[in-house]
């Protein structure tokens, strides 16, 4: 890691952290820590799973606890078991919270309003188009790619969603039982792997690999979100597989897609492959696509 990029990367914090005044305890006037205004803004008008709120905000059970308990003493949140599953529980906005959170919404325009007055137009405009590229990057830092079995419900969401949007957009649309799809043994160690990504814990992406004996090693059921598109998750995707694959030894990445998925085409050619003769009978495909892997892939 560069050591300017560590020390840049210091000095915005430090400077964001100043500017929007988050060293103080009474943040934006009020009498409560950002933590606890934070949790006020992100449980919202229609209350919040609690455990949702603990991975959309990456904080642990007991620190998040004791936040609602600060708020629950000021009367501005009530938690209860949720209706159907006495298990979960959640936590809703009391009146006098929606006011509080109104307060604070309204202090955190101003707040904005006050970074931005200082600067000409032409500032301001540079100043948001970075803070929107900040935004873009750290988001798509915050991605964790993890290993799952591809009978999980993260999985299965996934692949519900993606099969959802290849009928979508297929001329012929898209019938699972017609494709070639990879049984789950064949995503599983030793002869695969299926990979789910997770933004805030929530599944946002996937993507399989085939590890056939002596042969070239093949991505299956990639797959991004729509609202996370952008963020270079199917790029990172290829990466990780290509590394995974040469770690099992494989010499060869390859993989075939729809004509109608022009995306994912140009992504290919800029990654690397180079189209080839069809290797499988799958019949949604019109593209065949192989990589060779180099040895720098398995560092």
């Amino acid at each position: 890691m560069d050591a300017r990029h560590i020390d840049q990367v210091r000095r915005f914090n430090r400077t964001v952290t100043e500017r929007v005044g988050v060293l103080h305890d009474d943040y934006l006037g009020r009498d409560r820590p950002i933590s606890e205004a934070r949790l006020l803004w992100e449980i919202g008008e229609r209350g919040q799973d609690i455990r949702r709120l603990r991975r959309r905000l990456g904080l642990d059970s007991g620190y998040v606890s004791r936040l609602l308990r600060s708020l629950e003493t000021d009367g501005l949140v009530t938690v209860e078991p949720h209706p159907q599953d006495k298990r979960v529980r959640t936590v809703r906005l009391t009146e006098q919270g929606r006011a509080e959170r109104a307060v604070l919404d309204r202090r955190s325009d101003e707040l904005a309003g006050r970074l931005l007055e200082p600067l000409n137009t032409s500032q301001r405009a540079r100043l948001v188009a970075a803070m929107a590229e900040v935004d873009r990057l750290l988001t798509a830092a915050t991605v964790v790619l993890d290993d799952v079995d591809p009978d999980h419900p993260d999985a299965e969401h996934c692949l519900r969603s993606y099969f959802t949007e290849l009928q979508e957009q297929f001329e012929t649309g898209f019938d699972p039982a017609r494709s070639l799809l990879p049984d789950a043994g064949e995503l599983r160690p030793p002869h695969g792997l299926f990979l789910v990504a997770r933004l805030h814990g929530e599944p946002v992406g996937c993507a399989g690999l085939k590890l056939p004996p002596g042969a070239p090693a093949e991505v299956k059921r990639m797959w991004v979100a729509p609202h996370v598109r952008g963020l270079g998750l199917a790029r990172r995707f290829l990466a990780e597989l290509e590394s995974r694959a040469a770690r099992h030894g494989h010499e060869g990445l390859r993989l075939d897609t729809n004509k109608v998925l022009s995306a994912a085409i140009g992504l290919y050619h800029a990654y690397g492959f180079q189209e080839v003769a069809p290797f499988n009978d799958e019949p949604y495909a019109h593209h065949w696509f192989e990589k060779r892997i180099t040895a720098a892939s398995a560092e």
